[in-house]
């Protein structure tokens, strides 16, 4: 059965508005869940550290590797005393340590609940497959032979390909690369899936991204693509076309 593809751009421009909302709902959640888990509180004793040994050693901490490099060696000599003189200090470091692994937590939660709501409890009320943008742009999800997606599918598609392909790796890269956690290798990791993406998209059957791919169903424009209900229903439409294609030869 050919399958009426969705275009590109359709593709785009629901991928596009899914996302600015994904963003908008992923803050809104991350803001709420911060103030309940007392972020603020770290980050303010954080800060206060950061002040007392600026102060103390007449440095700024917030400097590139070049200006570092500039200094003299009397200036290096201090400014590492006060870096030391922050390591050593254990309050500001329980604040550093609850501050990296709050951010983690706040942040796949908060992109967790959002992807959960659009990604998988709106296409459960629209049918189809449809998140808010898809609907909009009359795109639907069905399997390769037009049979309707099934919650596995649904499933697979929004916390493998969605949530953990799609946006945690890279936010979750991102993040350690801001706490110095990691350096190429995450670098490397997120370019690999960006280009990993591109390709399924140029190249595979469908034209389909890592999350269709992931989860076996293709985009489709919903006014001109016939979706059958079950297997079953695309095995008796099948045969009552061989049956009228038979009818139509005997005459």
């Amino acid at each position: 059965m050919q399958l009426q593809l969705a275009s590109f751009w359709k593709r785009i421009s629901a991928w596009l508005f899914d996302f600015i909302l994904l963003g908008v709902f992923a803050i809104l959640f991350a803001f709420a869940l911060s103030g309940t888990l007392g972020y603020t509180t770290h980050s303010n004793a954080m800060e206060a550290a950061y002040n007392k040994y600026e102060t103390q050693y007449g440095i700024t901490f917030d400097i590139t590797e070049e200006a570092y490099l500039a200094m003299s060696e009397a200036e290096r000599a201090n400014y590492d005393a006060a870096y030391d003189a922050l390591l050593d200090d254990e309050d500001a470091m329980y604040a550093y340590g609850m501050l990296v692994n709050l951010t983690l937590i706040i942040t796949s939660c908060g992109i967790l609940l959002s992807v959960a709501g659009l990604e998988f409890i709106v296409p459960l009320l629209f049918k189809n497959g449809q998140t808010i943008g898809r609907k909009i742009f009359g795109i639907a999800l069905v399997k390769p032979d037009g049979v309707k997606m099934n919650i596995m599918q649904l499933t697979v598609r929004t916390l493998l390909g969605k949530y953990t392909l799609g946006l945690m790796v890279p936010v979750l890269v991102f993040i350690m690369l801001m706490f110095n956690i990691t350096g190429l290798f995450g670098t490397l990791l997120v370019f690999g899936i960006w280009t990993a993406q591109i390709l399924c998209l140029l190249c595979t059957r469908n034209k389909t991204g890592l999350a269709d791919l992931m989860a076996g169903t293709v985009p489709v424009e919903l006014n001109s693509q016939r979706i059958f209900e079950t297997t079953e229903d695309l095995i008796a439409y099948q045969k009552k076309l061989h049956a009228e294609e038979v009818a139509r030869q005997e005459y």
